[in-house]
């Protein structure tokens, strides 16, 4: 079992382990209900606390509460809303009061860890109304963190409106530009920071450019940077340098097999890479940045 190591989530009260399990393909219909339940159960056997799921994660949010309600104080639970309730308009004061209202039933929980906006747009969190119903619902007791999930613009604005306790963002080998930016500020202001795709997708799958596929910019980046692993497997690399750059309090990576993120966890147990070469890391993507490699949405 790997031994992982928890952290202070930045100001918020909560502990979260540096591996965080994300919870979209938990969702996904054709996945046995016997295999989600071994998965979600030996993540948490693993000294993992944190699943990130979302109301647009299908069955997710309900297989969570189905198998993990006993276990739910080892439970740091994070979800998103702010779409996909019946006959309200998403991006609203009641998408969000509604979802977290929804929420809180689908998962059965009396409350819930952290609720994200789920990567709505600079003009909405402007408009103000959605971060106001989360605030109502944080005042409420319902959820404990405030949270903002998404990229550029928009993720700038909510780390510096002061109306967030915690932001979730793509943070990998070739999505450097919040390092620069967001996780000073965020580190500065106390918030707790989840980095998504932390794998970026695993583009090493492809030996050609996977025209059309999800990873498709990602691989254009890793050949551009020209990496040396020095040795490490791509996954190990890629771990590794996200979940113990400062800043980053968790990594959430996404699986529907146990025995894939048994292996992610004793990669990231493994600990940080040497100074040397994250540096380098970094300044490879540096050398790209005027190439305008913004987070990917």
């Amino acid at each position: 079992m790997a031994d992982l190591p928890r952290r202070a989530f930045g100001n918020t009260g909560l502990e979260v382990s540096i591996l965080g399990l994300g919870g979209g393909q938990v969702g996904n219909t054709s996945l046995a209900e016997s295999v989600v339940e071994r998965l979600l159960n030996q993540v948490l056997d693993q000294g993992v606390n944190l699943i990130d799921t979302a109301r647009g994660y299908g069955e997710s949010e309900a297989r969570i509460a189905r198998y993990l309600g006993r276990r739910r104080q080892e439970l740091v639970l994070s979800t998103k809303v702010g779409y996909g309730v019946a006959g309200v308009t998403d991006w609203t004061y009641d998408a969000v009061r509604l979802g977290v209202d929804e929420a809180l039933v689908t998962l059965k929980t009396d409350w819930i860890d952290i609720v994200h906006l789920h990567s709505c747009s600079l003009e909405i969190l402007r408009r103000g109304d959605v971060i106001r119903a989360l605030e109502e619902a944080r005042a409420a007791g319902k959820i404990r963190v405030a949270a903002y999930s998404g990229e550029n613009e928009a993720l700038d604005f909510a780390v510096r409106s002061g109306r967030f306790q915690s932001v979730q963002t793509s943070i990998n080998l070739f999505d450097q530009r919040n390092l620069k930016t967001i996780l000073p500020e965020a580190q500065a202001r106390g918030l707790g920071v989840i980095a998504k795709r932390p794998v970026a997708n695993a583009p090493w799958r492809f030996e050609t450019r996977p025209y059309g596929d999800y990873s498709e910019e990602y691989w254009y980046r890793w050949q551009a940077m020209r990496l040396n692993p020095r040795g490490l497997d791509w996954q190990e690399l890629a771990l590794r340098f996200v979940a113990y750059l400062p800043g980053v309090h968790t990594a959430i990576v996404g699986t529907a097999n146990a025995a894939h993120f048994a292996q992610n966890a004793r990669l990231v147990a493994r600990g940080p890479l040497p100074d040397d070469q994250s540096a380098g890391i970094q300044r490879a993507f540096q050398a790209h940045d005027e190439d305008d490699w913004v987070g990917l949405t």
